[in-house]
């Protein structure tokens, strides 16, 4: 299987408010840019999208080092996701999982790829989670005058 690292990030002016998200892919030499945005959003939906997105893109099954600056998309995918699909997407108090939908897609994201998921500190010179994170904010730049959901591949 070809080995990818991926480098995921997700920003919101405002929580909620206008949203974007992006993500770096390494395979080798190759890289490829994702972003795209949302007009009302918040910022743990747009970190979900960010991992979900990058694993969508792809082609076939990968060994994947994926980095995030997002302790919620890191617990909830290898600590929570578990328990919540045995408790029919409740949380341990009962409570609907937010963002279940993004959970669920995530998880099928997953499901072709053999995956090490890794915090990186946000905002702290890694030169792939600044990448990320400039990515996110171009997400939000390019939704444009009319703030209508877009995504942008490079």
């Amino acid at each position: 299987m070809q080995e990818v690292v991926i480098y995921t990030d997700g920003a919101c002016r405002g929580n909620p408010g206008p949203g974007g998200w992006g993500a770096l892919l390494e395979a080798g030499d190759a890289q490829r840019e994702l972003c795209g945005g949302e007009p009302e959003t918040t910022n743990n939906r747009m970190e979900l999208t960010a991992a979900v997105e990058a694993l969508n893109a792809l082609k076939t099954a990968c060994v994947v080092e994926l980095y995030t600056d997002s302790n919620y998309v890191r617990q909830g995918i290898t600590t929570w996701l578990a328990g919540w699909k045995r408790n029919g997407w409740r949380t341990a108090a009962k409570k609907p999982v937010k963002n279940a939908d993004l959970w669920q897609a995530l998880d099928a994201a997953c499901q072709r790829h053999t995956i090490t998921w890794h915090w990186v500190k946000g905002h702290a010179g890694n030169a792939g989670n600044e990448a990320a994170d400039a990515l996110a904010n171009r997400g939000i730049d390019t939704l444009g005058a009319d703030a209508t959901e877009q995504t942008v591949k490079y």
